[in-house]
């Protein structure tokens, strides 16, 4: 089935090749430039391995190894050098790429993303990592959803990130919105070997979907990457498997999109994708096509909650050395002048609380006169209004609340 690792070609078969990337470290912009130059060196390395290969994919963490550093002077843009060497390798080599790259995000923490850029040095997909793993990892949730692409030989190629297939749900999107090929790209350690496994294969069995699988390899000194390349056909069967461990090994396959096709058509028994909403169609026409699952509709109707919420000890990075968020998801990172006006209306606010709750800070004694209006009274305790008492604050703050 996979051609000898794609050395047997079939006319509409789709040659992957999975990178092994050694693990590296990246602190600096010369490292990353560094990084860079392998990377493409490695695009050409993967096109003289194997003259069949369409699509060349290298793991999530490839330029920036694992050491979750945010430093923008080491975060990459769309219209960066980076991208713009990742572009020019696939045109000289004639061949599509699939590339990680942390990116800048000035509106909050940078973002986990992936691209894929086909052999005229277009970018055709670009997705950011919907689920971070937490706590670990500081990056932006991705707000892009998965898109799917036509990618080489026209077949259908999504792309999700390392912990995003923990997610059964992440797959079944990707299967759902056509895809024929999931790629997954990842950095995960040696402690995640197993699950990795099964969930590759849990993937393409549950989505009638093939997935390509790969993670960093080797050791930056801290880290002890695994490689594991992994591609796995529709039917849950593994194609090929990296399992020495050998860092910038590359794993291939063939794989046939035609035959992920004509079983989303003709199986009948495990044909869950199509059975998911149409359950029970031997006894009711059609299906029951109506969504039972609570979670589901809880999701969708923002009140998503466990049953042991309450009891969940990790719900932020502290625990892994990041300070706690203040923002919530789609709030963008104030600049100075909008820290500056938030700070003023909640000061504003806490002053409306005392003088709402009738507090103040006791009579005159020890205070001398307000500093506004030269009259002894009660005070304001606030930074804002020290010596201020309450009467001339009344009269000076704004008599409805200010919005946040």
């Amino acid at each position: 089935m996979s051609g000898l690792g794609g050395l047997n070609k079939s006319p509409n078969g789709v040659v992957i090749g999975l990178v092994q990337l050694q693990l590296p470290v990246v602190a600096t912009p010369e490292d990353l430039a560094a990084q860079t130059r392998k990377i493409v060196d490695m695009v050409g390395k993967a096109r003289r391995n194997m003259a069949t290969m369409d699509l060349v994919v290298f793991p999530e963490y490839a330029l920036h190894g694992l050491s979750m550093d945010t430093n923008p002077a080491i975060m990459c843009r769309l219209d960066g050098p980076e991208v713009a060497k990742f572009k020019a390798a696939c045109v000289r080599n004639n061949i599509w790429g699939c590339f990680s790259i942390m990116e800048l995000n000035p509106g909050g923490n940078p973002w986990n993303s992936g691209l894929v850029i086909d052999d005229q040095g277009e970018l055709k997909l670009y997705y950011r990592k919907l689920h971070p793993w937490v706590p670990v990892e500081p990056w932006e949730p991705g707000d892009l959803g998965i898109p799917v692409i036509e990618g080489p030989k026209g077949c259908k190629l999504a792309l999700i990130i390392c912990h995003d297939g923990m997610f059964p749900e992440m797959a079944r999107e990707c299967a759902y919105k056509g895809a024929e090929i999931m790629l997954r790209t990842a950095g995960y350690t040696a402690p995640i070997r197993e699950s990795w496994r099964f969930t590759n294969q849990a993937n393409a069995f549950c989505n009638l979907m093939v997935t390509a699988n790969v993670c960093m390899c080797g050791s930056d000194g801290s880290f002890d990457s695994m490689g594991e390349g992994m591609i796995v056909n529709f039917d849950g069967t593994i194609l090929a498997h990296g399992t020495s461990g050998r860092p910038d090994e590359i794993i291939t396959a063939e794989v046939r999109p035609a035959l992920v096709r004509e079983a989303r058509r003709h199986w009948a028994v495990e044909n869950n994708i199509y059975q998911l909403g149409h359950r029970g169609y031997v006894a009711v026409a059609g299906g029951a096509g109506d969504c039972p699952y609570t979670y589901m509709q809880d999701l969708v109707a923002g009140r998503y909650e466990l049953p042991w919420e309450a009891e969940v000890v990790h719900t932020d990075g502290t625990s892994c050395g990041f300070p706690k968020p203040t923002r919530r998801y789609g709030e963008q990172r104030a600049n100075g002048a909008e820290r500056r006006t938030r700070r003023a209306t909640e000061d504003l606010l806490e002053i409306h609380r005392q003088l709402s709750a009738n507090r103040g800070c006791g009579t005159a004694s020890g205070h001398g006169a307000c500093s506004w209006c030269g009259n002894v009274g009660r005070y304001v305790r606030h930074r804002r209004l020290s010596g201020v008492c309450a009467e001339s604050a009344a009269r000076r703050v704004p008599k409805s609340h200010p919005k946040r």
